[in-house]
């Protein structure tokens, strides 16, 4: 507008001016009076004077981001050398803070409204609700990692003492074994001296008390490396027993989950079911196995104990399932099941035990109990639900397979995002910190992230 200003003002001769110029509400209108064309002077001036100061502050503003920017970078390029050059950590960020101050002092007025302004509103409200939520979020999820990976740590400790265990007994077979074998060798060598001094007869005798001796020594030093494998198996065994019980407890709050004590005839534990009511509804005896191979009389026991107490159901929680058996299942009248299956088991036949107290409680001397038993036992229903909770329970298990393994790769690299944040946080506060100087804007939850991140 200014440049076809100055052309028609050039062509005019000052009398037309005057002729051609008039007040209006807007300003001073101007015509041309070769092409007619009307125009406010006023705002020819303030549009080009506009245009020409945002093309000023647009390119100052551009020097300043990248001056910025430049800074933020060396700032990001010193941090990253804290793990190589950790002794000049305290020694480089104060030669950064000195340059930046000096750099940026004497732009501080010019820019100290704008950047306040616009750091108030962007990263406070911006930055403050995404390191809040990812804080938040990051210590949910290391709570969660910090809990597995201990209850992880506790089993690896507990199985690395057993093992610990097992060879310390091996160690100390081996070597009774081998002073045995050298106090009989020595014993034989001394023998064979005396051999041309003795008759044949009474060395043949003594040969074959040394013979005795040493299958006696042989066989006491089998018999105490099969009483030291099975104290390590009965140690392991109690350990399931424990993990049996707390499982049991945790999982069904209503029952009374009671252990069997040490040296009296029976199983491991006995649940007594009981409704939100508190009306019992049954009794499930429980037997742990952790060996490597499943032995038939197990069963057998078991069942007698169950008759004995008066059990309603009886499941056994073994390492090895049987060979004719690939998961849980009912033999002989007992329940076989592993660890993994056992909770899933025992609710279903919780369930089934608690919906036929029920029914016969409301339909008390109105028929015969075994007989509703049997026909639950025996029904469609029961057997959907049974087939529905090994499905479950199958897809469960990969499922949470899949689960782990996916939760593992996502904490990895949430802990990597909120390193870089809270990194780029502290180099912002850092700028805030170098224009502003003693008036620094405060946002305390940047220097909070800040402090974190540098201990």
């Amino acid at each position: 507008m200014l440049p076809f200003f100055i052309t028609c003002f050039k062509t005019l001769s000052l009398p037309n001016i005057y002729c051609h110029i008039m007040s209006t509400s807007k300003g001073t209108s101007i015509t041309c009076p070769s092409c007619k064309h009307q125009f406010v002077m006023e705002d020819a001036f303030a549009a080009d004077i506009e245009k020409e100061m945002r093309t000023k502050m647009a390119g100052e503003w551009k020097k300043k981001l990248d001056s910025l920017k430049e800074e933020k970078d060396a700032l990001l390029l010193a941090q990253n050398r804290i793990q190589q050059e950790k002794m000049q950590l305290n020694q480089l960020r104060q030669q950064q803070e000195e340059e930046i101050a000096k750099r940026l002092q004497a732009e501080k007025q010019q820019l100290r409204a704008t950047l306040e302004e616009e750091l108030r509103k962007a990263i406070a409200a911006d930055m403050s609700a995404q390191i809040a939520m990812l804080k938040e979020t990051n210590e949910e999820q290391a709570n969660k990692l910090k809990v597995a990976r201990a209850q992880e740590l506790e089993f690896l400790r507990k199985e690395q003492a057993l093992k610990d265990k097992e060879q310390e007994l091996e160690i100390a077979l081996q070597k009774q074994l081998l002073a045995a074998r050298e106090e009989l060798a020595e014993k034989i060598r001394l023998e064979e001296l005396e051999k041309n001094r003795i008759r044949d007869t009474e060395h043949q005798l003594r040969v074959r008390e040394l013979e005795k001796q040493l299958e006696d020594q042989r066989k006491l030093a089998e018999e105490m490396k099969r009483r030291a494998e099975q104290g390590s198996m009965q140690l392991q065994g109690e350990i399931q027993e424990l993990a049996l019980e707390e499982m049991l407890r945790s999982h069904f709050p209503y029952d009374e989950v009671v252990p069997v004590e040490k040296g009296v005839r029976g199983a491991d534990c006995i649940q007594y079911i009981r409704n939100q009511y508190g009306q019992d509804c049954g009794k499930i005896i429980y037997e742990s196995k952790r060996t490597k191979e499943f032995t038939k009389d197990w069963v057998e026991k078991l069942k007698a104990d169950m008759r004995s107490q008066g059990m309603d159901v009886a499941i056994l929680v073994t390492q090895t399932m049987p060979r004719d058996m690939k998961q849980f299942g009912e033999k002989d009248g007992v329940w076989i099941c592993t660890f993994a299956e056992v909770k899933a088991l025992a609710y279903v036949l919780r369930d089934g035990m608690i919906k036929i107290s029920m029914k016969l409680r409301s339909q008390e001397n109105k028929g015969d109990k075994m007989h509703m038993l049997y026909e639950y036992l025996t029904s469609g229903e029961f057997a959907e639900q049974w087939k529905a909770v090994r499905e479950g329970f199958m897809a469960m298990k990969l499922s949470i397979q899949r689960e782990r393994d996916a939760m593992e790769k996502l904490w990895k690299a949430r802990e990597k995002q909120l390193e870089k944040v809270l990194l780029n946080t502290a180099h912002i506060k850092g700028s805030i910190d170098g224009i502003a100087g003693n008036d620094s804007v405060d946002l305390q939850l940047l220097e909070d992230a800040a402090d974190e991140l540098l201990d």
